[in-house]
């Protein structure tokens, strides 16, 4: 840990109130830049989507994306914001090199959306509401590489390297206003919004919100006061935290350290801090700049922004259904506890099992199968459910071949793991592998006959009334049959032989 001398989480909280400030952006999924033309789609060749636009040439105008418009104003509306009837673009003065204009075009004192809240349910059930400040817009930096150290900062790099493709890419960054109230739960808070904010932006469609590829990333602000009534404290800004997982863990180190801090005599300078995943510790970056240092002032070379209010109420009745209300709705269609609902949005497998549904399964087989086998096959590769090679429809094709007999359980999972191998179709791996269930009558007949020659002394246990030894005889003809059999027809045919009825 790079500060040795935490305080426990239960003394900080018994001496301080924590009050948090979550400043998210988010990258638009636009096909072009804020301000050009230029392609904002990934992997490129580093400094080939680039033009005089987005690298500050002189001379060079820009011109506003008006999908990047849009999409801050459908973002307003599903954050129950006020939208602006006229606002502008600032310049933010400051130089670092993956910025080539050394000002980046964002929004000051006008934001286009702004006086909102989030609610968002805590792991408990209970609401917790978090009131947006202003989600304005902006353009993203370029990326520098810093080259030769052992850590990738530029602490100890031999030389940096700089591509401008992501520089211009379109942002809405999403201030809230302090949260205060939260006590012991901030960490928690924290945690719940950004990942309620994120199914929000995907509802919205204007971002795939993925937090390990940087569209969507946090900067954790947090501060600590004697009691509720004292003014803030002095706060540190952690920077670009990327896992729902690690805001939780930013914020409660933050706690930790702050009041480790203030209970040795200690002040809290107000600075940047980096995240660290390996230890969920934070170590100092920059002090923090005030807004006056940034020098803003309106951009002259964009026009103000005036959304008619006509083409506002459109947008607005063209909102999709919002997470929470959605996920209640399918709560209730599924017949599931409020618990199983939180490991399947933790899954990131509700829109998975929505189109499984969709293709035709029933939910309970569609949830089975996510949660299940695709769940751990998903853990076991560090990604989330969707990013599965594995379509809702073939789920759902394997769920039907279960419901039609032609798979048992076993054999399911041998076809789903053959679909991600790549080796096909769920009917074409069924075909390749020879998975089918054996439903021959005469073929389990012979191998049920098999199993009571070969094991004589439960057969007669069963036929002397402890029916729950057949089990043994089930097993002896699942391994006959490879596991192709029916284990519910098997255990019937071998009562049947004996002469036993079950119950």
């Amino acid at each position: 840990m790079s500060f040795t001398e935490l305080l426990s989480y239960e003394d900080a909280l018994s001496s301080y109130d924590p009050v948090m400030g979550l400043e998210v952006h988010v990258e638009l999924g636009t096909r072009t830049k804020m301000f050009c033309g230029c392609s904002t789609e990934l992997g490129a060749e580093p400094n080939s989507q680039t033009c005089p636009v987005c690298l500050g040439l002189p001379g060079a105008l820009p011109v506003v994306n008006e999908i990047g418009i849009e999409s801050a104003i459908k973002i307003g509306l599903a954050l129950n914001c006020e939208i602006a009837e006229w606002c502008r673009f600032a310049r933010k003065n400051y130089f670092y090199p993956d910025m080539p204009k050394n000002f980046q075009t964002s929004q000051y004192d006008e934001p286009i959306a702004f006086n909102g809240f989030l609610d968002v349910q805590l792991e408990d059930g209970e609401i917790f509401r978090v009131e947006i400040e202003r989600a304005h817009m902006e353009e993203d930096t370029g990326k520098s590489l810093h080259v030769g150290g052992a850590t990738g900062r530029i602490h100890g790099a031999s030389h940096s390297l700089l591509d401008y493709n992501r520089a211009g890419i379109p942002l809405i960054e999403i201030v809230t206003k302090p949260i205060e109230g939260a006590g012991e739960r901030a960490p928690e808070v924290a945690k719940a919004y950004v990942a309620e904010l994120r199914e929000v932006i995907k509802a919205l469609g204007v971002s795939e919100a993925r937090m390990d590829k940087g569209q969507m990333r946090c900067d954790v602000n947090l501060s600590l006061r004697p009691t509720p009534e004292a003014p803030f404290g002095t706060r540190s800004e952690t920077k670009n935290v990327n896992s729902l997982r690690s805001v939780e863990r930013a914020a409660r180190f933050e706690i930790q350290r702050h009041a480790a801090v203030l209970s040795s005599g200690g002040s809290i300078v107000q600075e940047t801090r980096h995240f660290h995943e390996e230890d969920g510790s934070t170590t100092a970056g920059r002090i923090k700049d005030n807004a006056e240092d940034y020098r803003y002032f309106p951009e002259p070379d964009l026009v103000p922004v005036a959304p008619a209010r006509t083409w506002v109420e459109e947008l607005r009745g063209g909102l999709p259904e919002m997470p929470r209300v959605r996920r209640n709705r399918l709560r209730e269609e599924w017949g599931v506890t409020e618990h199983d609902m939180q490991s399947i949005l933790n899954a990131g497998a509700v829109d998975s099992i929505v189109a499984t549904i969709e293709a035709g399964a029933d939910s309970a087989a569609a949830r089975k199968w996510w949660m299940g086998e695709l769940a751990r096959n998903a853990n076991e590769q560090g990604v989330v459910v969707d990013e599965l090679p594995i379509t809702p429809a073939q789920v759902a094709r394997v769920a039907a071949l279960v419901a039609a007999g032609e798979l048992n359980d076993k054999l399911a999972r041998q076809v789903l793991e053959g679909v991600l191998a790549g080796e096909g179709t769920p009917d074409e791996v069924v075909e390749k592998r020879g998975l089918k269930v054996v439903s021959d009558e005469g073929a389990l007949g012979a191998a049920v006959d098999e199993a009571i020659a070969g094991n004589a002394a439960i057969a007669d246990k069963i036929r002397g009334g402890k029916v729950a030894a057949v089990g043994a005889l089930v097993g002896a003809v699942m391994k006959t049959t490879r596991g192709q059999a029916d284990a519910a027809r098997v255990k019937e045919l071998i009562l049947e032989r004996l002469g036993v009825t079950e119950g």
